[in-house]
């Protein structure tokens, strides 16, 4: 160790001495050796050497000022792992010579203040709620006595006869220094805690004296903006008042400027961003500040001056634009303290929509006018070619669109607008109000054509694309029963809701299971109401459509893209309301398919929007496919086969994303296209889906095609094949036989395999017939052609037999994902077979499946093979070997389920009786036994219904059982039963609830159990919910009721959510079990709210609050990533706590165990949201990305390993 000590020493030595070398090559070779040097753990040693590290700073502080700027980069490179080696006492005069470099006229002056910002991150961060290291103290002391008054200024040279000037006063020459700013924002980022109130107040004094600086340029304002943000989010409560009121005062100075009052109204933005919940209230005295910049008032104003000058004043805009800015920032961060200027918020952005000062208002409209009558006939849209000459001689004349900025506050007011629209998805008065749909969205609607700038079209159309979008959430909250996709968060109701409402009876997994998504068809539309949102986005339909057409000559291609994804969500939303338009649209649908077609790869940006020409055909066949998925048939027929071609040519595209949609596309219209949609006698679709169904062969053959495009054709195959079953007149006999050989041969490609079977499970499912397949086939294909009875009527013995030889071996619990399909087959197999089928193996099988803890879909499948199996009178030996074989040495729970079932569907000839199992809980002495017969009786009860003769009494003798487990078991056991004998049991559950009894606990476990199924158990339970409600709340008063009482609580208000859903905001558990299922009836930024303070809070509740933003990113991805930045902060203290030194091991598993939760949240933010980093608006965010980067890179590369 000496000797490798001593040797880096003679390194370091000699690499110093080069550092002075007239080469400059030698000078930066020398620094790049010195930085792999001090990177290796040899150098350690340093940090108890300071001599060696005083001389290290020396050279680096010269080699900053080196006159070559690459090495002056290598010397900013060695500063990070030099700083980490340094001895504390030697940090502070570092920092030092450093502040005073920035004052040096021989070097450019981001050197040194880019040296500060990485010593600054390289220095130990202290943790406020843990003491302070050395390391720790040296850094905060660095910062307080060197740094921070080198940054206000005041400070006194050596000397003392002179005051040195700050690093953020404003240099005469200059001017005011970004660099500098960057280092106090750099400060506060890492040392923001420890900061005293005296320190932060004096920093802030001098960033908003930069601030109210008429002439400090617009890339320091910004920095400053930047920097009072992060310095007020550790400010306490007295000093954001006093602020407040600074602020205040500013605004109503006499010498207020149009320059200073614009920063001022830039600085409430950047606090709205910043700090929203403790900002918020303050907003009822400031947003009138914002509000006057775009008053009707100050326009009137603004035009008499301009009049009387001749000249229009570009501040006057720059002025106009910040402060709608700001106020999409205050609607957007603070909407709950914004709904009381709401009203005047829309008029100020539909004020300023239209504010054009180059063109006089009154024309603007006349034009309008007469271009929206008379474009039908395409004659007045032909001479706009010629127009440019006419603007080269207004140009000539003095007038520029250059010089123009005007159009940068149209496009500020329609993201207003935008925001407002998008803010109160969750407040449907606000929706249903008039000004949304008849002032703001004509208002909208006119700029489509009357606008000259595009970007200000974008925002626009994206804007009426949201109102439409919301409308659709809106209108699923008023009316449930209103068919949406599921792409707006309450569609039609998906196979695995389906699943979860039914779990209560399971009874009906065989058709459940049996479902493919290739036999859905379009729900028929019901009648559009005459009042509220749908009927207002009705009116607007035809406006809409007639000015996309007219946009769409002229449009570029991101414009042409928000064009198609409004018509998709008008498709959507409307849900067949298309119908009347369709032969409108299709000239531009068909345009986009070419184009893009005829410039692949090609890219245009508009604003902020960079689309290429694939991005708009895939947006483009989306749209073909939503259309043809909520669309009539009979309407469809000559719009789908006017686009047959565009799409069989996007099929084939190179980019493997354009093919995958297009098959998505054509798998849209086979369904549209095919019965039960349409007749097979009515129309001639044969050449149609002949076309089809050569291109997705040829796809499927074609071995270079991308793989996910393959894959995605196979599917789309079977879905034809599978709805054309039974009709040749769609697909003839010979294209049907080479279908089907061509996915067998794909079965035996690895890669194509999993696909293919799915396809083939489209096929047997749909199948309509035995001559749809052949004998050979079937013995070839897949074993879920057993589910279809016409394809499974074609299996004799022995195939059967060698079917469930293949199967016996996946009957394990090693793979529960195929476990389940393998029940559900054999389920399938043993009706009429159960004598050959059932035997020892079986058997065998089967017991040892139960004595792992199934629950779920898992369950389910087993309950009905078991089911099965009694009903087929082959239960007998199952039995025996049930309570031989498994008995109590399964689970209880689990085991009494499946002999419950065989029980009550084996017949007299299973060998035992219900009789017994009272008989054995009422003698045996055993818990576990007690056990498994309260859980057998309790199945028994729930499948036999009222016709059962247990009474609620039965298990409510065991409540006071000496044994936990069996108190437990015996409160499932009384749900499982009262779950179909409601008018019986409830009131029994209602009555121990009221009463001061100590069975409350338990009570709450079995309505639990029967509230686990809202479906079937919805007609019984909603006379008794008022009451219900009142006894949950009173009994979850008590700690040890809390959780279980929450969990009753979520599951009675999705019986009716309309009723109990406002009621649960505090209820993490209520909330979470809500936010799938009734997510359009809550508030989002509520829950976030809620969200946030739960982070900070108790683990469970920590574990429900990170879990509701998984569920987020999917249901509100746009108001997950406006919190990404008040996520932050409680993400971050839940990191920053650390165990204390003599913690046990439970608190070391504890901490690492919340550290864990965060980092997978954060990640999976991280994934969702991978440009919020880039964002100049979720810098705290950025920030707290950085530093989970740089102080948690082991858990996160575990967490990676083990994703």
């Amino acid at each position: 160790m000496a000797y490798d000590r001593q040797a880096t020493q003679q390194s370091l030595n000699s690499l110093l001495s080069k550092l002075t070398d007239p080469d400059p090559d030698i000078r930066y070779m020398s620094l790049n050796d010195l930085l792999t040097t001090l990177e290796q753990a040899n150098s350690a040693y340093l940090a108890q050497d300071v001599h060696s590290c005083s001389k290290l700073v020396e050279g680096l502080l010269k080699a900053l000022e080196d006159p070559h700027g690459e090495v002056q980069n290598q010397a900013l490179k060695c500063l990070k792992p030099l700083v980490t080696r340094l001895p504390p006492e030697i940090v502070t005069p570092l920092i030092d010579k450093l502040t005073h470099m920035t004052a040096s006229e021989t070097i450019d002056t981001s050197v040194p203040n880019t040296a500060l910002r990485i010593i600054l991150a390289a220095l130990p961060r202290p943790d406020p709620s843990a003491p302070l290291s050395r390391e720790s103290q040296a850094g905060c002391m660095a910062v307080s006595k060197v740094l921070i008054p080198r940054l206000v200024g005041g400070t006194v040279t050596a000397n003392g006869q002179s005051k040195v000037n700050g690093m953020l006063t404003n240099d005469p020459e200059k001017g005011y220094s970004s660099e500098a700013l960057d280092v106090l924002i750099e400060v506060v980022r890492h040392f923001g805690p420890m900061l005293n109130e005296r320190e932060l107040a004096s920093l802030e004094e001098t960033v908003m004296a930069i601030v109210e600086n008429d002439n400090a340029g617009t890339v320091v304002i910004k920095r400053a903006l930047t920097a009072v943000s992060a310095l007020l989010a550790h400010f306490s409560d007295a000093q954001l008042s006093t602020f407040v009121s600074t602020l205040i005062e500013s605004f109503r100075s006499p010498h207020l400027t149009s320059t200073r009052r614009r920063h001022l109204i830039g600085t409430i933005a950047a606090l709205a961003r910043s700090i929203p919940s403790k900002f918020g209230p303050y907003l009822r005295t400031l947003a009138p500040f914002v509000l006057s910049a775009v008053s009707e008032q100050e326009l009137s104003e603004m035009r008499d001056d301009d009049s009387d000058t001749g000249d229009h004043d570009s501040e006057e805009d720059e002025l106009r634009e910040t402060a709608l800015a700001t106020l999409e920032t205050l609607l957007g961060s603070c909407t709950s303290e914004m709904q009381l200027y709401l009203s005047d918020s829309i008029k100020a952005a539909l004020r300023y929509l239209k504010y054009d000062p180059n063109v006089a208002e009154v024309e603007d409209e006349e034009m309008g006018g007469t271009q929206d009558e008379g474009s039908d006939d395409g004659a007045t849209e032909e001479p706009e070619d010629d127009n440019d000459a006419f603007d080269d001689f207004e140009e000539e004349e003095g007038y520029s669109d250059i010089d123009d900025m005007s159009w940068k506050v149209r496009r500020c007011a329609a993201k207003v607008l935008y925001t407002i629209i998008a803010t109160q998805q969750n407040n449907p008065k606000a929706l249903e109000d008039d000004p949304i749909y008849q002032t703001i969205a004509p208002a909208l609607l006119a700029r489509f054509t009357k606008e000259r700038e595009e970007s200000v079209k974008l925002e626009a159309v994206a804007s009426m694309n949201c109102l439409v979008r919301k409308t659709g959430e809106i209108s699923a909250v008023i009316n449930p029963d209103i068919h949406l996709t599921n792409e707006f968060g309450r569609g039609r109701t998906s196979r695995k809701r389906r699943r979860q409402d039914s779990d209560a009876n399971l009874f009906d997994l065989e058709s459940e299971v049996a479902s493919s998504l290739a036999m859905s068809s379009p729900i028929t539309t019901g009648s559009i109401p005459s009042s509220g949102p749908q009927a207002e986005i009705a009116k607007l339909t035809p406006s809409i459509i007639q000015n996309i057409v007219k946009l769409w000559k002229r449009a570029s291609i991101p414009l042409k893209q928000a064009a198609i994804s409004l018509l998709k969500s008008l498709a959507l939303v409307r849900y067949g309301g298309l119908s009347e338009f369709l032969q409108q649209i299709e000239d531009p649908i068909a345009d986009a398919l070419k184009t893009s077609a005829m410039s692949s790869g090609f890219s245009v940006s508009a604003g902020t929007t960079s689309v290429s020409s694939s991005s708009l055909q895939i947006e483009t066949l989306s749209l073909i496919a939503a259309i043809s998925e909520t669309h009539a048939s009979n309407a469809l027929l000559p719009f789908l086969i006017a686009l047959i071609p565009g799409v069989v040519s996007a099929v084939n595209d190179k980019n493997y994303r354009v093919a995958s949609e297009a098959l998505g596309a054509v798998e849209q219209i086979e369904k549209a296209l095919t019965p039960p949609r349409v007749s097979a006698t009515e129309h001639d679709l044969g050449p149609q889906l002949e076309k089809l169904f050569y291109i997705i062969v040829n796809r499927i053959a074609d071995n270079s095609s991308d793989l996910e495009v393959r894959q995605r054709a196979i599917h789309v195959l079977g879905v034809l094949l599978g709805r054309t079953s039974g009709a040749p007149k769609f697909i003839s006999p010979v294209q049907r036989a080479a279908g089907l050989t061509l996915l067998v041969d794909r079965l035996r490609n690895e890669t194509t395999r999993l696909a293919t079977a799915r396809a083939i499970d489209d096929i047997a499912l749909l199948a309509s017939g035995p001559d749809d397949v052949a004998f050979p086939w079937v013995r070839d294909a897949l074993k879920s052609l057993a589910i279809n009875p016409h394809t499974r009527a074609l299996y004799d013995t022995k195939t059967t037999q060698e079917l469930t030889s293949f199967l016996l071996p996946l009957l394990s619990t090693d793979d529960l994902h195929l476990l389940t399909p393998t029940l559900i087959i054999m389920g399938k197999l043993i009706p009429g077979n159960a004598q050959q089928l059932i035997d020892n193996r079986i058997v065998a099988a089967l017991c040892s499946i139960i004595q792992a803890p199934l629950v779920g879909t898992v369950l389910k499948a087993y309950l009905l093979l078991v089911r099965v199996i009694g009903e087929q009178g082959a239960g007998a030996v199952l039995m025996q070997a049930l309570l031989k074989d498994v008995g109590v040495s399964g689970d209880p729970a689990v085991v009494g389920r499946a002999i419950g079932t065989l029980l009550v569907y084996g017949g007299p000839n299973i060998g035992v009786k219900m009789e017994d199992f009272l008989t054995e809980l009422q003698t045996a002495q055993d818990a576990q036994r007690k056990c498994l017969a309260l859980a057998v009786l309790g199945e028994v009860g729930l499948r036999m219904g009222p016709a059962c003769p247990l009474t609620p009494e039965t298990f409510i003798s065991n409540f006071t059982s000496k044994s936990d487990k069996v108190r437990l078991s015996a409160a499932i056991a009384l749900g499982n039963s009262g779950a179909s004998n409601i008018k019986a049991y409830l009131p029994v559950i209602l009555e121990g609830l009221e009463a001061s009894a100590p069975s409350k606990y338990l009570l709450l476990h079995s309505l639990k159990e029967i509230l686990q199924h809202p479906e079937s158990v919805r007609p019984d339970v909603a006379p008794f919910a008022t009451r219900l409600w009142q006894r949950l709340l009173t009994a979850s008063d008590d700690e040890d009721n809390r959780a279980v009482g929450a969990e009753c609580i979520g599951r009675l208000s999705l019986i009716e959510p309309t009723s109990y859903i406002p009621l649960l905001q505090s209820a993490y558990e209520a909330v979470y079990a809500c936010l799938e299922v009734a997510f359009g009836a809550l508030n989002v930024a509520e829950i976030f709210d809620r969200i946030i303070a739960g982070i900070e809070d108790e683990q469970d509740v920590r574990t429900i609050s990170n879990l509701m933003i998984s569920k987020l990113i999917v249901l509100a991805p746009e108001e997950t990533r406006d919190h990404l930045n008040a996520l932050s902060a409680p993400l971050r203290k839940v990191l920053s706590i650390k165990p204390k030194e003599n913690a046990v091991k439970q608190e070391l598993e504890k901490a690492q165990g919340a550290s864990l939760g965060v980092l997978k949240i954060t990640r999976e933010l991280q994934k969702a949201f991978p440009t919020a980093e880039a964002s100049g608006d979720q810098r705290a965010w950025k920030l707290y990305v950085e530093w989970v980067g740089k102080e948690f890179t082991p858990l996160i590369r575990s967490l990676a390993n083990d994703g």
